[in-house]
């Protein structure tokens, strides 16, 4: 008689949800939530894992203080909205039909298991070096807070993240990334604000503004010359494969929209990533120009930051400026952030090997498989700690370096999902060539020719790709009959075009932005 109540029904599924960071029974409840996510938590989630406490300390550093920065770093955004829609069109509809935990798997379909394996380990290389990044920053920040050697703080949180990767799965770093990322916002706002009070409000900010870092489009700049960086044209086509390859062949984020629980939550969360980014990124620039003129205008605020660390700015902003209670707030707020980022992406590093190299032969039962999935997470963050150590020396700014590996393998693995979706004539054997062809020459650039801007290397890793796949291919010509099902009828139009218009206003309002000030 009871069975059937409503309230016990409810307080049932009350208890059920309190121990959800506790309910991984299988894969897919471990590395996809169940595929249980409405769009507003995955575009949250998704838009944190890279406006997150790397942004939030590095970006406006590079706009305030790095010398030659500037709000030119908001061009990084243009490629985004015109990645969101090609993702939408062509390629991650497919993955979400696919039903499956590591992207990496379907590439298997096409050109079978050696493609599958090969750029399942480029990327759980390339995401190890960039994770060894994110825990970098945070030791940086521990280090210009707190004052404790960087190599003890880089040990503490390798230590905590790890920790946090082994117990929590994909349902913890989903929920975990909404409250941490609304909690920096907020500690934006406050920062913002503060800073300003401290100049003496807006005017005399825009009196002692460095008028130099007010331009964000420079068509002139085509990083072809050492010093010639963030162009408009480098930035808006190496920052399409970029985005395009991040959001669409990155485990890391694909992973989050395979967590959807149907197709038209994942278009919705790519329209609303293609739109929050941009409003969100110009606020760190902003808070970064401020903080930037607090800096010039303070002696004591110069004379704290070592002249080789411009990432310090807002770490010895929040130490030395900031209300007590508030300061204890933000740092756990950023700190807390950029390990969920890095245990967010070792967690997916995790996926692909128990998919790709642990379960694939094993097919390990339930309980078996959460258990090695844990072994494995906790493998990962011990390598990445390691490499923490020797990360620093990659780029002036924590957020320039994540950048710069990131744009070695982003586009030949966009080139690989490319060729699988869209070019029947390229087989395994060419995609397989494409891919090492494409990362060795970008590998090149960077030790042989410094003076090519970096955010080529998304174009260039492309190109190459695709080019020596199409040569293999017709040498070696077996041919492959398995291609992408699309079915354009499910494709939102009225979203494509939003994302056209958006992506409009952003050229302008870029353009427009220094008459502003």
């Amino acid at each position: 008689m009871f069975r059937g109540s409503p309230s016990i029904r409810h307080a049932s599924e009350l208890k059920r949800q309190c121990y959800f960071f506790k309910s991984q029974k299988d894969g897919q409840s471990y590395y996809l939530g169940g595929k249980s996510f409405g769009w507003f938590p995955l575009t949250l989630s998704t838009a944190a894992t890279q406006l997150s406490a790397i942004s939030f300390i590095s970006a406006p550093a590079f706009v305030g203080f790095k010398e030659g920065g500037g709000m030119k770093w908001l061009t990084f955004e243009l490629g985004v909205p015109l990645a969101m829609i090609f993702l939408m069109i062509f390629l991650i509809p497919a993955l979400y039909k696919a039903n499956i935990l590591s992207i990496y798997s379907f590439l298997e379909r096409r050109f079978g298991p050696t493609s599958r394996t090969l750029i399942s380990v480029v990327f759980q290389l390339s995401r190890a070096f960039a994770t060894s990044v994110m825990v970098y920053a945070v030791a940086l920040i521990l280090e210009g807070v707190m004052g404790f050697p960087l190599y003890i703080t880089i040990l503490i949180i390798g230590l905590v993240t790890t920790v946090y990767s082994y117990q929590g799965g994909m349902k913890a770093v989903v929920y975990g990334d909404v409250i941490q990322m609304l909690l920096l916002f907020g500690g934006l706002i406050v920062s913002t604000f503060l800073a300003l009070h401290y100049i003496g409000g807006w005017n005399a900010f825009t009196a002692n503004l460095d008028v130099n870092r007010l331009t964000v489009i420079d068509f002139g700049s085509i990083g072809l010359t050492e010093g010639d960086q963030f162009g408009f044209w480098p930035m808006l086509l190496g920052g399409f494969f970029l985005y395009a390859s991040y959001y669409g062949t990155d485990q890391t984020q694909v992973q989050r929209l395979l967590s959807a629980k149907n197709m038209k939550t994942v278009q919705k969360t790519l329209l609303f990533n293609g739109l929050i980014r941009f409003p969100i990124t110009f606020f760190y620039c902003l808070m970064g120009l401020i903080i930037g003129t607090m800096v010039l205008t303070t002696p004591e605020f110069l004379a704290a930051i070592p002249a080789d660390k411009p990432d310090l700015m807002i770490p010895v902003f929040i130490r030395d400026y900031l209300p007590v209670g508030v300061k204890g707030l933000l740092i756990v707020a950023v700190l807390s952030a950029a390990m969920s980022s890095a245990s967010s992406a070792i967690n997916s590093i995790g996926a692909t090997t128990m998919e790709d190299v642990v379960n694939r032969k094993k097919r390990l039962d339930d309980k078996a498989y959460v258990r090695s999935s844990r072994l494995v997470s906790v493998f990962w963050g011990v390598v990445c700690t390691a490499l923490a150590f020797f990360v620093g020396d990659i780029a002036d700014t924590v957020i320039e370096a994540i950048n710069k590996i990131g744009s070695v393998f982003y586009g030949p693995i966009f080139a690989t999902f490319i060729s699988a979706a869209l070019i029947k004539r390229i087989n395994g054997a060419g995609a397989n060539a494409g891919l090492i062809a494409g990362v060795a020459v970008n590998v090149y650039l960077w030790l042989r020719v410094p003076e090519l801007f970096w955010f080529w290397w998304n174009l260039t890793g492309a190109v190459v790709s695709i080019a020596v796949a199409l040569v293999v291919s017709k040498a070696y010509s077996d041919q492959d009959t398995f291609s992408l099902d699309h079915n354009w009828k499910e494709t939102n139009w009225k979203y494509v075009f939003i994302l056209l218009g958006f992506f409009a206003f952003m050229v302008v309002f870029d353009m427009l932005l220094p008459y502003f000030f």
